[in-house]
């Protein structure tokens, strides 16, 4: 695959004909458009590369257009780019060269081995056989990360501009997690401990998927990512919350492919953005 940036946005916007709810749905972990260059410099195999994709979850919400909403979904690879974290989270130790000395090198992502270009995928293993300059790292953020912001940050203004009001489900997938075999969610609401939305918002949507019969814990071990953070701001009618969806709930993890379960859950999912979208919101209306 060519430079995304060089033919066309690096992200799906998925608008309905017209915008009639104050809803807007994202996918930034989605993407799986892997360039060849990338896939070549990597030390894992086809599958390996993909352990840190959120596979399928822009699939599961593709009738969000149906119910009035827009859908955002990145096309590029978590591993090759992270709209999820700071635009400069960068592990020092990953480069052939000193970094610039505003780049963030001690959050605890870059400790992981996350950051905005990660070193290692979601379940440990390296990512590159060789350390990468500076230049490049900027060309993925300047290309994608950047676009795909911009993209997210003028659909969240039209929305509340239209409405008075933005609700956005920030849309991931979370893996099976031996510590919580005995007991472990289906779903995970992340609203960064009542901060990043209203209460209320919190309440329907976890009463939503409890009515359909799922397990949902909020804040443990998701408490809600930098778009989470960066973006919900609910004095300015502006309200972020972050879904996790257990990835055993649709998929084979192993091997990345959908489920037998997976037309369920996507049909349950659309029944939960039919009743977000007929859900009355204006009390969230900033004052």
């Amino acid at each position: 695959m060519d430079d995304l940036a060089t033919h066309s946005p690096p992200y799906d916007l998925l608008r309905p004909e017209r915008q009639t709810s104050p809803l807007v749905f994202a996918s930034p972990h989605s993407g799986r458009d892997y360039p060849e260059e990338f896939l070549a410099s990597t030390r894992l195999d086809a599958v390996g590369i993909r352990r840190s994709e959120d596979a399928f979850v822009d699939e599961l919400f593709a009738a969000v257009p149906a119910f009035g909403a827009p859908l955002l979904a990145a096309r590029f690879p978590r591993a090759w780019c992270d709209a999820n974290r700071e635009p400069w989270e960068l592990d020092p130790g990953m480069f052939d060269a000193p970094l610039p000395s505003w780049v963030n090198s001690a959050s605890p992502r870059v400790g992981a081995g996350l950051g905005t270009i990660a070193r290692v995928v979601a379940t440990g293993e390296t990512i590159y056989r060789h350390r990468l300059s500076f230049w490049e790292a900027e060309r993925r953020v300047r290309s994608c990360w950047e676009p795909y912001h911009a993209a997210l940050a003028k659909l969240l203004a039209e929305t509340r501009d239209r409405f008075g009001l933005c609700l956005m489900i920030d849309c991931h997938s979370m893996p099976a997690h031996p510590a919580q075999a005995l007991d472990p969610p289906d779903f995970v609401l992340g609203d960064v401990h009542g901060t990043t939305c209203a209460p209320r918002v919190t309440r329907v949507l976890e009463a939503g998927l409890q009515n359909l019969g799922y397990r949902v814990r909020r804040n443990d071990p998701y408490a809600g990512g930098y778009i989470t953070r960066h973006y919900g701001r609910p004095r300015e009618g502006i309200h972020v919350i972050q879904m996790e969806i257990a990835r055993p709930l649709y998929m084979d993890e192993q091997h990345i492919r959908r489920s037998a379960n997976f037309a369920r859950l996507q049909t349950d999912l659309s029944g939960l953005v039919e009743r977000l979208a007929a859900e009355d919101w204006h009390l969230l209306t900033a004052r």
